[in-house]
């Protein structure tokens, strides 16, 4: 189920939220504090369940894994006995890297497989030529990480298990956050899991949260990749520099606002239920560098990896050579994660030599303290160039279409396919550029450029001081184009978030 979708927004968010609410004061009046879970849980096991059928089965199974396995690696830390805990990290990891890897890099496998057997001139054995594709289950790179991030916590001490399984349950399958993130990591939300409350002010402030992603998705994101879809969807050969550009550019937009608008959408629910999910983005488009952009982008699996991965496997607190290893295989990975195919590994790869450049050089700055404006501008177009490269092997579907349209951004492609302004022709004619898909553009790139208190302030937290013509202007902005995306979802003009296929 789509958060942009008629029967999300009109059937099930509006009888999940009351059904909610009811629940807690219930539970409040009985003394059943555990009736809001069970119910929520209820819930996003359906809304799960909607979208993927018996796949949430395999959902069952890393929430009952891990649950189990923590109980193990508790054992073991009580008792002091270290081969406990490494049974039941061990159990964890293998479990969910298991299904992670089976039923999201299966289908790669065997096609590389197949691919090099027939290479040298052999042929496929029978079980290659009568594989059956994987069907790729929705969100299995987010519960997978999620689920495993309790039994490392219980592991390295931070929290301590959980006794109740359902609050466990609801923890990897709350329905916000379930599909696409954040990923909250278990020792951010364990205490309110039993411990929190939703009042007036904080929901009101989630549903603008909410509403706020909403417009992000349906206004900007959706429109601007009318543009986008055109440009990859052509022979990059036969595109024009300047339909090259204007297509990764749109891609640029749509991506952000994708992805960061679905995180809104994500935090506003949260806030609703009173849970207080993490940040996922911070303005990225505006970092100084390639390391002060992975600081602003995809921050929870950021993190994720830095803790999880990085850090044991030495960080920084190794040899340099190590570090350096360290940082560009966290960065492959991450590649990996995004999805089966030699474009994601070579896009980790480009940004972990990116990161290693800037750190063997000194030049990754976090902030603009003691830089001219001038400087400051210059390193942000730098670090954004640098990133739309890398959208174009994060959006093509081969290497081949990658390198091909990194050509043609650098004029040399035929011209055949251009930017026709004002017109929606089809796809093998023009990249389209209309009014509408225009405004949604200098919208999109016009945030990167605007303080920051204008673009989040409202919407970030209630502490955000911002001035009462600003606030005004924004709320009703904000009204204006919600009303208008609740519009463009009843015609039918959406589309499913981009991380979904993730």
């Amino acid at each position: 189920m789509v958060f942009s979708s008629i029967s999300f927004l009109f059937l099930f968010m509006p009888v999940a939220v009351v059904g909610y609410l009811v629940a807690d004061r219930l539970g409040v009046g009985l003394g059943l504090r555990w009736l809001r879970n069970l119910v929520l849980l209820g819930f996003s096991v359906l809304f799960y369940t909607w979208g993927s059928g018996p796949l949430v089965g395999l959902l069952a199974v890393s929430i009952v894994v891990d649950y189990f396995a923590a109980v193990v690696v508790d054992r073991g830390r009580r008792g002091e006995r270290a081969v406990l805990v490494r049974l039941g990290l061990a159990m964890s990891i293998m479990v969910n890297v298991g299904l992670l890897a089976y039923f999201k890099y299966a289908n790669f496998a065997v096609a590389e497989a197949t691919r090099a057997v027939t290479a040298i001139g052999l042929e496929p054995p029978t079980w290659m030529h009568d594989w059956v594709a994987v069907t790729l289950p929705i969100g299995i790179s987010f519960y997978t990480f999620q689920s495993m991030s309790y039994t490392i916590d219980v592991a390295q001490g931070r929290v301590r298990r959980l006794r109740n399984p359902l609050d466990f349950a609801l923890y990897v399958t709350l329905f916000p956050q379930l599909i696409a993130g954040p990923i909250v990591r278990f020792h951010e939300i364990s205490e309110q899991l039993g411990d929190r409350r939703t009042t007036i002010d904080q929901a009101a402030s989630g549903a603008t949260r909410f509403a706020h992603g909403l417009i992000k998705k349906v206004v900007v994101a959706d429109t601007v990749a009318v543009m986008a879809d055109a440009a990859f969807g052509a022979d990059p050969g036969s595109l024009s520099m300047t339909a090259a550009w204007l297509g990764v550019l749109a891609y640029t937009v749509q991506i952000y606002f994708d992805f960061s608008g679905y995180s809104d959408m994500a935090i506003g629910l949260g806030m609703v239920f009173g849970f207080r999910f993490p940040e996922n983005f911070r303005r990225p488009y505006s970092a100084l560098s390639v390391t002060d952009f992975w600081r602003r982008w995809h921050i929870t699996l950021s993190n994720w990896f830095r803790d999880y991965v990085y850090i044991p496997l030495g960080g920084n607190r190794v040899a340099s050579g190590r570090t350096y290893a360290n940082l560009v295989a966290v960065f492959v990975i991450t590649g990996i994660w995004h999805g089966a195919s030699w474009t994601f590994v070579i896009w980790g790869l480009y940004h972990g030599v990116l990161l290693l450049a800037e750190r063997l050089t000194g030049q990754r700055p976090l902030d603009g303290t003691g830089r001219s404006g001038v400087e400051r501008a210059g390193r942000r177009l730098g670090v954004l160039i640098a990133v739309m490269v890398g959208w174009v092997l994060f959006r093509s579907p081969d290497l081949g279409h990658a390198v091909d349209y990194l050509a043609a951004m650098t004029g040399a492609g035929s011209g055949q396919v251009d930017v026709h302004p004002g017109m929606t022709p089809s796809l093998t004619d023009a990249v389209p550029l209309t009014l509408r898909q225009a405004v949604a553009l200098a919208v999109g790139l016009g945030s990167m450029l605007l303080p920051p208190s204008v673009v989040i302030g409202p919407w970030l937290s209630e502490s955000t001081t911002v001035p009462r013509p600003i606030s005004l202007a924004a709320t009703g902005a904000t009204a204006t184009a919600f009303a208008y995306s609740l519009l463009v979802v009843i015609s039918g003009q959406f589309s499913p978030f981009l991380y979904f296929q993730f």
